[in-house]
């Protein structure tokens, strides 16, 4: 009786802690709307730390075994797991005596050792580059450059305190950021954090080495997610669930405007010119999507769905890349998903913002012979491919796009 009595207890104390990392690192009921296959038209309408990090051994083979190409444009990169938060630039080669064409590196970190890889597509190779041990990580937000990610993981005898650390890619050196940091958003101009409590949330912007801390905005409200929005712009919105009201502001000046919501399950993606917000929410038990005008709230609504975080923009803001279920379960989104309690299996869609059109790219799932459930996609600038992890195992994959 005392083993059934010990075997339940240990079993609350794992999903409470389950439900904990949700709630501190995500927190945020409908079937999905999906087109068919075929190509659909876009109606309009404090500072430091004890944890310890080891030194292991230098090797260059990846955390698995290598890259398996499983269809003509898919790759698996790793089997994992690796650590949500994906960096992916481009490598310039001579492809003739006269041409040269740009090949995507993918720079990611091991989840079990917190070791950082480098997948290069023209060689199709995994070098490691770091071998600091930094395990548990959650998630991680790397620099344009894939130089360093700051990597965030849960610390303390009830693993309770957020810790954030900024981890070079070349694994020398590195430091912590303040602790209980509730976001990290990174972008060429710079580092923003959020700092968030019972009184509300502050946002500070630093240059990407971490110095010349500045406030730039502070709200009553403590559960946001912010992101860059151009120029000394900035996109907040509040964290997502399907049981609450959700709004995304555009910041300027430290003032807000309310650009969107109340809509349930708010979750938004805005484009790397600041101009558009991929939105996705729930309305009357069905997840909508949709492309709001940052500057004048115009709307776009799109023929296909999912959750934001499911999508990636390119570079030049002209499209953007998402993994849209196939046959989704029911259940309560976007919390199922990021609770984990809601698996995929996706097809990779494009939305072209300008043509006002979204393309079934590829049936993924299919080819790869595995659902995979796209989570935090990432395209490298010359637009060539997406990198993703498979939500459902922490395996990471490449698709090239042309």
């Amino acid at each position: 009786m005392r083993r059934i009595l010990l075997i339940i207890a240990i079993v609350i104390v794992l999903a409470g802690v389950g439900s904990y990392v949700y709630f501190r690192f995500f927190y945020s009921r409908s079937g999905l709307v999906i087109t068919p296959a075929e190509q659909a038209s876009l109606p309009l309408a404090e500072q430091s730390s004890t944890t310890p990090f080891q030194s292991g051994s230098t090797s260059s083979a990846g955390p698995s075994a290598g890259p398996t190409v499983v269809a003509p444009k898919l790759i698996r990169i790793a089997s994992g797991p690796v650590v949500p938060g994906i960096a992916v630039t481009d490598v310039i080669a001579s492809t003739t005596a006269t041409t040269t064409a740009a090949y995507a590196v993918a720079s990611y970190i091991d989840r079990a050792s917190g070791n950082v890889y480098v997948y290069n597509e023209l060689s199709g190779q995994i070098t490691r580059t770091s071998d600091k041990t930094i395990p548990g990580i959650e998630e991680a937000y790397w620099l344009p450059d894939a130089s360093l990610a700051y990597v965030q993981f849960l610390s303390g005898a009830t693993m309770d305190t957020i810790n954030t650390y900024g981890l070079p890619a070349n694994g020398s050196g590195g430091s912590f950021l303040s602790q209980d940091l509730a976001g990290v958003t990174v972008s060429p101009g710079g580092v923003l954090t959020l700092a968030s409590g019972e009184n509300g949330s502050i946002a500070s912007l630093s240059k990407t080495d971490g110095v010349g801390q500045t406030q730039v905005f502070s709200t009553p409200l403590s559960d946001i997610r912010a992101a860059f929005a151009g120029k000394n712009r900035y996109a907040v919105f509040t964290k997502p669930s399907e049981s609450l009201a959700g709004y995304l502001y555009l910041v300027k000046n430290g003032q807000f405007s309310r650009v969107a919501g109340p809509l349930s399950g708010l979750v938004a993606r805005v484009s790397p010119s600041g101009k558009w917000a991929l939105v996705s929410y729930t309305d009357s038990s069905q997840m909508r999507m949709e492309l709001v005008e940052l500057t004048t709230g115009h709307v776009l609504a799109l023929p296909i769905a999912t959750i934001a975080d499911k999508c990636a923009w390119t570079a030049d803001s002209a499209s953007v890349y998402c993994g849209i279920p196939d046959n989704p379960p029911q259940g309560s989104y976007p919390d199922d998903w990021y609770q984990g309690t809601a698996h995929f299996s996706d097809s990779l869609w494009r939305i072209d913002v300008m043509g006002r059109y979204a393309q079934l790219v590829d049936r993924i799932s299919k080819e790869a012979g595995v659902p995979l459930d796209i989570e935090r996609p990432a395209i490298d600038p010359d637009g060539n491919a997406i990198v993703f992890v498979n939500k459902n195992d922490g395996s990471l994959w490449f698709y090239k796009l042309q």
